[in-house]
């Protein structure tokens, strides 16, 4: 069998795989680059949706970015992250974190405006994981946050240190433009840390449209104003923390292994 991961990536190995082994099980993993932007356009990513036996998508809004005629061969499968007892919280500080390498689609100036839109007297931090792989963007990222103690970046991390600092923290921000099912959005519900997301179907489909933490792509005041309602309104937090603890079940181990054991079983 095979499973790739990226439409448009893998292209070239998925028609090679079908074309030398047709009656074998040939699984494609789609990200949201490839739900949110090639499937549509990319003539590759488009051959790859019809080549492939199963489809598998991270989030259950991913669905419904498929063209009808391969949804029958579609399904669901939440990435895991194994659970973590939540971190020691500073008694001073209100800790945020921002998680992801510098890049566009994952928006870090939108959770920095949202940072220095709030009064500077306000016991917080934000501390930024993630390398600076387009490195204008840091650097824009570095200038606007330049001055300000409230940001930290950290730089590229392990997943264990990752994880440590993150359970940590009171929040986790998620400004993504696009996303096909975070992972880092699994590993903070798994630690106990609710989320303050964009508005988009990847996130929608891990913790549900109606989820109180959602604000419009872009929007650092939209944003600003979560964060100090989650700073100073015990019901708001509260109530976070309680949806996101509702979905961690989705994302055990033991699910992930299930679906996954379940893939050979849907072939071309």
């Amino acid at each position: 069998m095979m499973i790739a991961l990226h439409a448009r990536r893998s292209a070239t190995s998925i028609a090679r795989f079908a074309a030398v082994y047709p009656q074998r099980s040939l699984t494609l993993v789609l990200t949201g680059t490839d739900l949110y932007r090639d499937i549509r356009t990319d003539e590759e990513a488009q051959r790859s949706l019809a080549l492939a036996g199963c489809l598998v998508v991270l989030q259950a809004e991913g669905l419904r970015e498929l063209p009808a005629e391969y949804a029958a061969k579609a399904m669901v499968i939440y990435q895991s992250a194994r659970s973590l007892l939540p971190g020691r919280h500073s008694s001073r500080y209100f800790d945020l974190a921002l998680v992801g390498h510098q890049r566009p689609e994952k928006d870090p100036l939108t959770a920095v405006r949202a940072l220095l839109r709030l009064p500077p007297e306000l016991p917080l931090r934000l501390f930024h994981i993630g390398a600076a792989l387009d490195t204008r963007l840091a650097a824009e990222v570095a200038s606007l946050a330049d001055g300000d103690r409230r940001y930290h970046w950290l730089g590229p991390l392990s997943q264990a240190a990752t994880r440590q600092r993150l359970k940590c923290c009171r929040l986790l921000l998620l400004p993504s433009l696009m996303e096909g099912g975070a992972n880092v959005l699994i590993e903070a519900v798994t630690s106990g840390v609710p989320v303050l997301g964009s508005d988009i179907a990847g996130n929608r489909g891990m913790l549900g449209a109606d989820y109180p933490g959602w604000f419009p792509v872009g929007d650092d005041a939209a944003l600003a104003q979560l964060i100090l309602s989650a700073m100073s309104d015990p019901a708001y937090y509260a109530t976070l923390s309680r949806r996101c603890a509702e979905r961690v079940s989705l994302f055990s181990p033991e699910n992930e292994c299930a679906a996954v054991c379940a893939i050979p079983r849907m072939t071309r």
